[in-house]
């Protein structure tokens, strides 16, 4: 009889403590791991591997990370999306490489109320009830940081060539308005797949417009073509982009073409020139140090920063909503949600993050500086 009640007084305290005790919080994570957008969303894993070696808890409680493969296509994207949340359970979902794919994510997102943080550029104004933000600057700042450039280097007509999607669009949107605003002439647009492994036509009429600089509005190793195409004809102009040519794919397709580039880029680029107080600094170093310990490689890319970045957001408004729900629970995510818009003064690699509901975006002018392919290798242009 002694045995059945000892039986029972462990049977009855091992129920009680399955009541009382908190599922993990799960994070959904989207990225490119095949398909065109795969020189991104690799490193963008390999950031998240970072994120995770550096932080698997928060608050004394348990993360679980669940990853998908979207193969850089959106439908495949959304269909990501829905499993995780659906099938998963999750609390939020980070992705994914290229601004199609997580414009259909965060559709999702949306839709079925879960937070999410995207990897890539959003439309910068969204209604006050959305679901998610980007990590990334304003791809405005992206452009506008270059377009200076530009201007201080004497550049007058300017040339554009840039994807025929969401992102070419962003980049486009900037580049129009430095135009409107007289710090240049735009005097060729043209536009490519990313798909495509040719751009000669686009190219030639670029060529034909003599501007003094072309300005990029593609991402990864496909940002490399216009380049290529355009060294191939002769032109002798200057070339700039945004922090979406920071890829080692881009230096080894674009090889000696490629020299000179100047692009916006994220302070953590820089980071060992940056001064002590600065307050990318140390952040940076942190996620150096993860990333080693993870992948066994020193990074050189600029997209596995923002994998890490995503995690300090989640980590940060993740403490703060476990004061007032428990993982697994739309009142968790509902909560979660409201503690990412409620982000203040969190330094990141690329940004000092502060969030409000109707902007997709948390960072200012201070997550960008200047860098130029010198040698195969970005340098720090100020």
């Amino acid at each position: 009889m002694r045995w059945y009640r000892s039986s029972a007084a462990i049977a009855v305290a091992a129920i009680m403590a399955a009541g009382t005790a908190r599922a993990d919080i799960t994070v959904g994570f989207v990225t490119s791991l095949s398909g065109p957008g795969s020189s991104i969303g690799i490193p963008y894993g390999r950031g998240m591997d970072a994120a995770y070696a550096y932080a698997d808890t928060v608050d004394g409680q348990k993360i679980k990370l669940v990853r998908l493969d979207d193969g850089t296509d959106p439908s495949t994207a959304a269909r990501d999306a829905r499993k995780l949340i659906e099938d998963d359970k999750v609390d939020i979902l980070i992705g994914t490489a290229t601004t199609p794919s997580a414009s259909a994510m965060m559709a999702v997102a949306n839709e079925l109320k879960v937070p999410m943080i995207s990897l890539s550029p959003l439309k910068a104004s969204q209604s006050s009830d959305a679901w998610g933000i980007s990590v990334v600057q304003p791809p405005p700042l992206m452009v506008s940081v270059p377009v200076e450039r530009m201007v201080r280097d004497g550049v007058k007509t300017v040339g554009f060539i840039g994807f025929s999607d969401a992102w070419g669009d962003l980049v486009y949107g900037g580049a129009k308005r430095a135009a409107d605003a007289g710090k240049i002439k735009l005097v060729a647009t043209e536009r490519y797949a990313r798909t495509d492994t040719s751009v000669t036509g686009q190219a030639l009429r670029i060529f034909a417009a003599h501007p003094d600089a072309v300005l990029i509005g593609g991402s990864g190793t496909q940002a490399a073509l216009p380049i290529l195409a355009l060294a191939q004809l002769g032109y002798k102009g200057k070339f700039y982009g945004t922090p979406a040519l920071l890829n080692a794919d881009f230096i080894r397709l674009g090889g000696k073409a490629a020299e000179g580039v100047v692009v916006s880029a994220g302070p953590v680029m820089v980071a060992a020139q940056l001064p002590a107080d600065h307050y990318a600094k140390k952040i940076s170093l942190t996620f150096f140090d993860a990333y080693k310990r993870a992948t066994g490689q020193v990074s050189t890319n600029a997209f596995s920063p923002y994998g890490f970045d995503t995690w300090v957001l989640f980590l940060d408004a993740a403490k703060r909503a476990l004061t007032k729900a428990k993982p697994g629970t739309q009142e968790f995510r509902a909560a979660l949600r409201d503690a990412i818009f409620a982000t203040k003064g969190v330094d990141g690699t690329n940004g000092i993050y502060n969030c409000h509901p109707g902007s997709a975006y948390c960072s200012d002018q201070r997550g960008l500086v200047l860098v130029r392919l010198v040698d195969g290798k970005w340098t720090y242009a100020p």
